[in-house]
């Protein structure tokens, strides 16, 4: 009977949905419910997100604020940090940070507060849907066990699925809309009720048979990305040593139309998924005492990019007779990628930090990413990139590609350009130096 009157409420839009974590994932995901005629609870612990959501400003680029300022006003998406709401939904997003420990182990504190939040709150008919990235078997082992000890039942109190998040910040063509879904309940009735919910605002709902395959879904996904960027990253270094361009050869061989898919170097790897999501498949293998070389190797290899990039700086500099110590670098781009304004792992915050201990005066500009934090917890701001900066800088590196650069008037003002994303690739330069 409870499966049965969740199912007539999704279908008739009377369902009363809620997101737990309005950050890259959480926010785009309640955005589109609401756009969709659901009402969306979207409670997060950061008081200043809240109000900056209450008041119609977005903090994520991806979301319009035009679309935003509507959904508030018309009150379909309902932004608070009071976990009581919990108590009047019949839907639970789960979309909270899931970051590594210094130990190089799962931090999921975040998904365990979450669900220490939903026992308080815990009603009979309540679908929970697990987004955040994290090993196989958490779905099982930190949700259905906790819950079980409460005394509910999943797939007759409640339902519980894992639906991988595939957000990816910046990205004009996919979005939540029509980007397809993978799905897997802990019984069929919960992969039926999270499909048919999504199936509201998502074009494309994949099903597999189970909450952990849905979880290594997305380590695949993501342990590819970060394997093959690690290959292409050793045939950068392979091909500085040899004097080949890396460029010239990626763009010849994406030529061939099978076989081949085509993957960039660059100073490292950033944001919430592909630097982590491999470490945690590799960490939970370990329990199966079975060891990923691959995943291994590939961190290794891209871990140490930013190294490689002070190090080829290094010898640029030395070229004009100086050295790192106590020379001028502009960096330009701290985002992770391009055209977007998060800062999240991006290799541009290490490659900050180990100028900053050689002795480098470094400034940075990015027109997204405007501020972060140094070691010592000070607001480090972006400067105003201008021609005097540019003729002062000994040397200007680029390590994000933003479309919005002049790039032909960047190499113009500059004594020294140190390119890792290839953006130069039109303008041409003696003082142009390529990863």
């Amino acid at each position: 009977m409870a499966y049965e009157h969740l199912l007539e409420k999704i279908n008739d839009k009377s369902v009363v949905t809620s997101v737990i974590g309005l950050g890259y994932v959480g926010l785009p995901l309640a955005v589109e419910m609401a756009k969709h005629g659901l009402k969306v609870f979207g409670i997060d612990i950061d008081e200043r997100k809240v109000k900056s959501l209450e008041e119609g400003r977005s903090y994520v680029s991806d979301i319009d604020k035009n679309d935003l300022a509507e959904l508030i006003e018309n009150g379909n998406f309902i932004p608070t940090i009071d976990f009581s709401v919990l108590k009047e939904v019949n839907t639970v997003s789960i979309c909270v940070p899931t970051p590594l420990r210094k130990t190089k182990d799962p931090d999921i504190s975040y998904i365990k507060a979450a669900v220490s939040q939903i026992k308080k709150y815990m009603h009979d008919g309540l679908l929970i849907i697990l987004e955040s990235t994290t090993y196989p078997g958490t779905t099982k082992e930190i949700i259905e066990k906790e819950l079980e000890a409460e005394g509910y039942t999943v797939g007759e109190d409640y339902w519980l699925c894992f639906s991988p998040e595939r957000v990816d910040p910046g990205n004009r063509q996919y979005n939540v809309r029509n980007t397809s879904k993978v799905i897997g309940g802990t019984t069929k009735q919960c992969s039926e009720l999270a499909k048919t919910l999504y199936e509201i605002f998502i074009e494309e709902i994949v099903v597999v048979s189970s909450t952990k395959t849905a979880e290594m879904v997305k380590l695949l996904e993501n342990t590819f990305r970060a394997v093959n960027i690690a290959l292409v990253n050793e045939m950068a270094l392979m091909c500085n040593r040899m004097g080949v361009d890396v460029w010239e050869v990626i763009e010849a061989a994406g030529t061939k139309p099978f076989g081949f898919m085509t993957f960039y170097p660059g100073p490292g790897i950033g944001g919430h998924c592909i630097p982590l999501d491999p470490v945690y498949l590799s960490w939970k293998a370990k329990m199966y005492a079975f060891y990923n070389r691959f995943i291994e190797l590939a961190s290794d290899i891209n871990g140490n990019m930013p190294y490689h990039v002070i190090s080829k700086l290094a010898d640029i500099l030395n070229h004009y007779y100086k050295c790192i110590n106590g020379s001028k670098i502009l960096i330009l781009g701290m985002a992770y990628k391009k055209d977007t304004d998060d800062m999240r792992e991006s290799p541009g915050l290490e490659i900050y930090k180990l100028l900053r201990k050689k002795g480098a005066i470094v400034e940075f500009n990015d027109p997204f990413a405007k501020t972060f934090k140094n070691e010592e917890g000070e607001c480090v701001n972006s400067i105003e990139l201008t021609q005097q900066k540019l003729n002062q800088a000994d040397c200007v590196l680029l390590l994000t590609n933003h479309t919005i650069y002049e790039y032909k008037w960047i190499a113009e003002n500059s004594r020294t350009v140190f390119d890792t994303r290839n953006a130069f690739k039109d303008v041409q330069g003696e003082n142009i130096y390529k990863l």
